[in-house]
């Protein structure tokens, strides 16, 4: 089993995830190889909430030129995480 550390990359902190704060909803990127059971673990594990459900979105990566050399940029997950309504907040997005 991998590290939660490891499968958490980072919260995604824009205007639009800060208005699903409201509805105990928090979004992460995590690791490309990661599912949602692990993202489930993982965010229980390392904040000590109760998760309700996990959403998980894939994008991959843009075509990218500069001069010559062209290439893509790196893939990425996004995981909006759902706490359930007797959970307690998560303190890293207090406002």
């Amino acid at each position: 089993m991998k590290d939660p550390r490891d499968i958490i990359k980072r919260p995604i902190i824009t205007e639009n995830t800060m208005n699903l704060i409201g509805q105990k909803k928090y979004t992460f990127e995590v690791d490309v190889k990661a599912n949602k059971t692990e993202v489930k673990d993982a965010v229980e594990k390392i904040f000590g909430v109760k998760v309700e459900k996990v959403n998980i979105m894939n994008y991959k990566g843009k075509f990218k030129r500069v001069g010559r050399y062209s290439g893509y940029t790196n893939r990425r997950k996004k995981a909006i995480v759902t706490l359930t309504p007797d959970s307690k907040e998560i303190e890293l997005f207090e406002v």
